[in-house]
């Protein structure tokens, strides 16, 4: 059977600059490790990488009247808008090369599947969930895709649908194709786990792949398996760098973190660095320090507040107390990470935002413009498949999205918030705007922009302190936003370093 797998082309929202949760980190591996199944299985397959090779809808179709596929496989990424165009592209492709199925997957199908099937009829089928297996069964009896498990389709009363079975031992996965597209900056993305052992209210990982009963939450890839594919990718490339999409590097209890020390010895032996992403509770002196010593750089933090009684109403299972050890471990260790943080929450009142500004003070969290950018003023994104999306749902409180079930927001509990997080909306996506073209040189460490960039913190922090001790500013806000927005552009035109 013949397979073409397309990642499809991606535009930014200007609305929604640095949102980027509308699927995990974790997805970019999906195509690849699809590809590496049917291969094994003894399939003809062809990964088109539209997205990272900047491939137009043209150049696309002209890889399917090459490849003349009898599956097309999309990896259907929700983008913040309406998918009309893409949706039309699908339709045109199926009825031009006489393609026999078209089948969709990842987190967007998984939970807006009969959205997406009402709206473009040329979709035969969805993937619900962890789909390895169910692609190959696809691939190996498409005349028969009704009897499978792990699909959504069409049935002459309506719909049916089912989550795809779950691979029990990752290892046994073949590792993923990867395309010379598929190293962004010279960076090697890796999962050594799939899943999380918390059920935080934001997140929709567990749910992704079906709750399945006997299945733990979490489930990680030997040491040994993961160092094989490292090897490989060491033997293949010049590439170095690491950056393992685990949502939870760490895994649960005294157990996760014999498996992290195992893998940490190994990783040392390798002439790698990496980057990682975990929870607050996970971090301590011992594995931390050895994952430094075996070429730890990055590390990504959900913190998510600073404040104990939104980090209950977040379900995180972790306190202030861990936050702020974990960031001094870190740090300790040489580490200055990154921290995932929600400062406006459906429920926030602004006392939770005194005391997340304070935590992030006092943690020295605001001192960098690309940190206080995102902290000051990240909402809680609410997507299909949440316990927030189905809370809120239940409590007739979710505004829908426009374009797409998938996506939804809420009104804020307190008036002043929501004229506080509109306000901070606008004013970061201006200060992005500026950094679109700059970030390169704060990167390299350019003199001017670091000055300038010292600058507009400065400005920005302040403002939005100001605004926490005085709220009746609010009632000002367009003339904050054009007086603070001009400050920005007159810093960041100034022809030398007197900013």
């Amino acid at each position: 059977m013949k397979i073409l797998l397309l990642e499809h082309p991606r535009k930014p929202s200007g609305d929604r600059q640095n949102d980027i949760a509308n699927t995990t980190l974790a997805s970019c591996l999906n195509s690849g490790y699809l590809a590496a199944c049917l291969l094994q299985a003894g399939h003809c397959v062809d990964l088109v990488e539209g997205y990272m090779e900047h491939l137009d809808y043209t150049a696309i179709a002209d890889e399917v009247a090459a490849f003349k596929p009898e599956i097309l496989g999309v990896h259907l990424v929700y983008n913040w808008e309406d998918n009309h165009e893409l949706f039309t592209l699908i339709t045109r492709l199926k009825q031009r090369y006489g393609i026999a199925h078209v089948t969709v997957y990842g987190y967007y199908p998984t939970f807006a599947w009969k959205e997406i099937l009402t709206r473009c009829p040329a979709i035969d089928s969805a993937q619900l969930g962890e789909n390895e297996l169910t692609m190959v069964s696809l691939a190996n009896d498409p005349k028969h895709y009704e009897t499978l498990q792990g699909l959504a389709f069409r049935t002459p009363d309506g719909f049916s649908s089912s989550f795809g079975n779950l691979v029990s031992d990752l290892d046994t996965l073949p590792f993923p194709i990867r395309k010379a597209s598929t190293y962004p900056g010279g960076e090697v993305n890796i999962f050594g786990s799939r899943g999380c052992y918390n059920n935080c209210t934001f997140c929709y990982i567990n749910p992704y792949y079906g709750n399945a009963s006997g299945c733990p939450r979490w489930r990680g890839r030997s040491p040994e398996n993961i160092i094989a594919e490292i090897d490989q990718i060491i033997a293949q490339t010049d590439h170095r760098y690491f950056y393992f999409t685990d949502p939870n590097f760490y895994g649960p209890g005294e157990a996760g973190k014999k498996r992290v020390l195992k893998l940490a010895a190994l990783l040392k032996q390798r002439p790698i660095t990496f980057g990682i992403e975990a929870r607050a509770n996970d971090i301590d002196q011992e594995t931390t320090a050895a994952l430094v010593d075996a070429g730890l750089k990055n590390i990504l933090v959900g913190l998510e507040s600073g404040r104990e009684e939104v980090l209950v109403r977040l379900n995180k299972h972790t306190t202030v107390a861990q936050n702020e050890t974990a960031l001094a471990i870190l740090r300790a260790n040489g580490i200055e990470p990154n921290v995932g943080f929600i400062m406006f929450e459906p429920d926030s009142t602004l006392e939770d935002l005194r005391v997340n500004f304070d935590f992030l003070t006092r943690n020295h969290l605001l001192d960098r413009l690309e940190i206080s950018v995102n902290v000051l003023y990240h909402h809680q994104i609410i997507l299909a498949g949440s316990r927030s999306y189905e809370e809120l749902k239940a409590a007739g409180r979710l505004n829908i999205s426009d374009h797409s079930v998938y996506e939804a927001d809420t009104d804020y509990s307190h008036p002043q918030v929501a004229d506080l997080a509109a306000l901070m909306r606008q004013l970061t996506n201006h200060i992005f705007d500026h950094m679109a073209s700059t970030w390169s040189l704060s990167e390299a460490g350019d003199p001017a922009t670091l000055q300038r960039y010292k600058a507009i913190n400065g400005l920005l922090v302040q403002t939005f302190g100001d605004i926490l001790n005085a709220p009746g500013l609010l009632e000002k806000s367009d003339t904050i936003l054009k007086h603070v927005t001009g400050q920005i552009d007159t810093i960041m035109t100034l022809k030398d370093s007197s900013c």
